[in-house]
């Protein structure tokens, strides 16, 4: 049997969340857990990977300060992104033993997740070959950064569902120029219910890996696998 475990952490703070990735990588690397897909918000937060090029970060301190926006160099791959209320963040911590040793297979399989989602409110999503993510046209609504350590992943995707695309300003997006952002509520005309698009990314994310099951952990169970880490 293949197991999921699925929880919706709602809006957390980005530090928090990655020291709770980190514990649940330990636990699932120990095999005391199954795999687990944690979605979620962040507050207003700019990421920068191991690549990523400063310079790309142009919103200036008094722009972070009055915006109430973190800044966290982080251990994923890619370079910076914005994470922001009405914005679905994926993390998938889960053991590519049990699917496929192959981190280049893992990331086109996050895309078609994304993509295969889409389709589900009639938007015909495309890959961009000289860049990862989810685009329609040559606007990108999906970032995906991870970080794959004895072939057990973290991080994983962004997903612009309602989310305010003026926080974008203040980056260069992946560090890419030439191309623009864009959000399902925008390309749709209407808001998006969050929860809605949680389910399907969920079955989605079930049926493409395969997992026989999954049980669904409430915030507070999820947050206790913290303690559970540290006393083991």
């Amino acid at each position: 049997m293949k197991e999921l475990i699925y929880s919706d952490l709602q809006i957390i703070d980005y530090k928090e969340a990655w020291d709770l990735q980190k514990d649940i990588f330990d636990l699932r690397y120990k095999k005391e857990i199954p795999d687990v897909l944690l979605l979620l918000e962040h507050p207003h937060t700019y990421t920068l990977g191991r690549i990523a090029d400063k310079a790309h970060l142009i919103g200036s301190q008094e722009y972070l300060d009055q915006n109430h926006i973190s800044v966290y160099d982080i251990d994923r791959g890619g370079d910076i992104t914005y994470h922001g209320p009405g914005q679905i963040v994926g993390y998938p911590i889960i053991d590519l033993n049990q699917w496929h040793n192959d981190t280049h297979k893992y990331l086109r399989g996050l895309e078609e997740i994304i993509m295969n989602t889409l389709s589900e409110y009639d938007i015909f999503a495309i890959r961009d070959s000289d860049h990862t993510g989810v685009w329609i046209g040559n606007r990108k609504i999906a970032a995906i950064g991870i970080k794959v350590s004895r072939w057990i992943t973290m991080h994983g995707f962004a997903f612009n569902i309602n989310s305010d695309l003026s926080f974008f300003n203040g980056i260069i997006p992946c560090g890419i120029f030439d191309k623009d952002v864009t959000s399902l509520s925008k390309e749709l005309n209407r808001k998006v219910d969050l929860t809605e698009v949680k389910n399907k990314l969920v079955n989605n994310f079930v049926r493409f890996f395969g997992y026989d099951s999954f049980n669904t952990l409430l915030k507070e169970e999820v947050l206790s696998l913290h303690l559970s880490a540290k006393g083991s």
